[in-house]
């Protein structure tokens, strides 16, 4: 399956639990308005997502089939938070806390039965977190996304996409920190990680047709 190079797609979750109002998706609400500024040569598809195990595997396939995006960046709330913190991989196995529809997978708790128990993202995280700067903002990387919709969601993502796929954990609006200010820190990562995509995409063509 190819990319298409002109589409990123970003999505947001909707309400659950204590988080009526899910810092999620009024980021990705306030990024929709944004955009991914003039230059980007791509095209910005958003859209929410239920903290539904069923319902996201079913819409994240139809991401992949239908869109074939160059990345689908995944954002999620992180109660505990108090930066913006970016995914590097996710896992398959433990999902035993439930969803809104009293829901949680089978099998072990699996997202995806016999896949691979990690997968990494083909973007460097590091990398993009040390490019990101925006005034108010920390941008921290994790390793564990915490084995809940979000990370689900991610580890589906990068299993249906080649690792072409990426998960942002937002805080808990507060006064200081905004929608409109998670808004414009994704707009600002969602551009470096899209640069650092592309970056390793050549790499790997250079890599291809020079021997070793």
């Amino acid at each position: 399956m190819e990319p298409q190079p002109s589409c990123v797609v970003v999505t947001g979750f909707g309400p659950f639990r204590q988080h009526l109002v899910n810092s999620s998706w009024e980021a990705v609400k306030e990024l929709s308005k944004l955009g991914l500024g003039r230059d980007a040569e791509v095209e910005l598809q958003t859209l929410q997502l239920p903290v539904d195990y069923r319902e996201v595997k079913r819409r994240v396939t139809r991401i992949w089939e239908d869109l074939q995006p160059q990345l689908a960046v995944h954002v999620g709330v992180d109660g505990a938070a108090r930066a913006v913190v970016l995914e590097q991989r996710g896992r398959n196995r433990c999902y035993r806390e439930t969803d809104v529809r009293g829901f949680r997978p089978e099998r072990g708790g699996a997202c995806v039965p016999g896949g691979p128990e990690v997968i990494e993202s083909r973007v460097n995280m590091k990398a993009v977190s040390r490019r990101a700067a925006v005034e108010g903002v920390e941008v921290l990387v994790s390793r564990d996304a915490g084995r809940y919709v979000c990370d689900y969601t991610y580890y589906l993502s990068l299993h249906l996409g080649d690792g072409r796929a990426a998960l942002i954990h937002v805080p808990p609006l507060s006064p200081g920190l905004p929608a409109s200010l998670l808004g414009k820190a994704l707009q600002v990562i969602i551009r470096e990680m899209l640069e650092e995509e592309l970056l390793q995409r050549c790499s790997e063509r250079l890599e291809a047709v020079v021997p070793q």
